[in-house]
């Protein structure tokens, strides 16, 4: 379906909601959700998260972890970033 299609269907959809106040404010409302989640680069599936746990665990069990022995070494650290 192409952009054009996809808004031809999203406005004829609308039309019909439109004389309704409650189908409205919860399409505003669900709206506004989806607008959250576009602008929120920290939101990921659950298959992406456990994804990065995997490999997380791997790069551990490899040595590839970063140990600290005090949050002084730590903050030392994350400051260097």
């Amino acid at each position: 379906m192409t952009a054009i299609q996809m808004n031809a269907e999203l406005l004829r959809n609308m039309s019909i909601i439109a004389e309704d106040e409650n189908l409205l404010k919860r399409a505003a409302k669900y709206l506004r959700k989806l607008v959250a989640e576009k602008e929120d680069p920290t939101l990921m599936t659950k298959e992406e998260f456990f994804t990065r746990v995997d490999k997380a665990e791997k790069e551990i069990a490899e040595g590839k972890g970063i140990t600290f022995t005090n949050k002084d070494d730590m903050n030392a650290w994350l400051d260097s970033l």
